[in-house]
């Protein structure tokens, strides 16, 4: 047998990301290791739920670009009441489907689609309109989509009244944002800012 042959397949699911506090405290969830997937660093998202806490106990979330669903599976651990997470991609949406099931929740659902095209939707307008008290904001860096997101969620009405929008981009990202800058910091190549309505 060659030593090609011998080598072990490699998994569909290699990275793992952990939850920090709540009922799933240490928790490690697999996530699919695919180009410009890059969960929140625990660092962060320690920080975040720091200054969020108070909000997120029966808080309906949604998590935009939502990837390995770091943000919304640690809103749900900490008392969330529910959490729609929103991806493109196929693999990360199953995966994120596979540790719904995992977590034995029915506090979540998926929905596999781009995320400005969810947002458009006049049909769902009224199924959302004043939904969510968090929305978590994770888009691609550098691809300028921050603004016109923003735009949407207020366009739409998405939001309850004292809702916290979380938003994370690159260092120097320009952004006008609607509501009231409530914090903001920057750690390593992560600029995050957190709103509120």
């Amino acid at each position: 047998m060659s030593p090609r042959a011998k080598q072990p397949k490699k998994p569909a699911t290699v990275a793992q990301v952990r939850i920090i506090g709540g009922q799933w405290r240490s928790r490690k969830l697999p996530f699919p290791d695919i180009e410009g997937l890059r969960p929140t660093p625990d660092r962060v998202r320690e920080t975040l739920f720091n200054w969020i806490q108070a909000a997120v106990p029966g808080a309906e979330c949604l998590d935009l670009f939502a990837g390995s669903g770091a943000l919304g599976f640690e809103a749900l651990s900490r008392g969330a009441k529910s959490c729609t997470f929103v991806d493109l991609a196929q693999a990360s949406c199953q995966s994120l489907r596979d540790n719904i099931a995992l977590l034995n929740t029915t506090s979540a659902n998926v929905v596999q689609q781009d995320a400005i095209s969810w947002l458009k939707q006049p049909t769902a307008t009224a199924d959302k309109a004043n939904k969510y008290h968090i929305v978590f904001l994770d888009p691609p860096f550098n691809k300028n989509h921050l603004q016109g997101i923003c735009q949407l969620l207020l366009d739409q009405q998405m939001l309850h009244d004292n809702a916290l929008i979380y938003i994370e981009s690159e260092p120097g990202a320009a952004l006008q944002c609607p509501w009231t800058m409530h914090r903001e910091k920057i750690s390593g190549q992560v600029h995050y800012r957190l709103y509120k309505t």
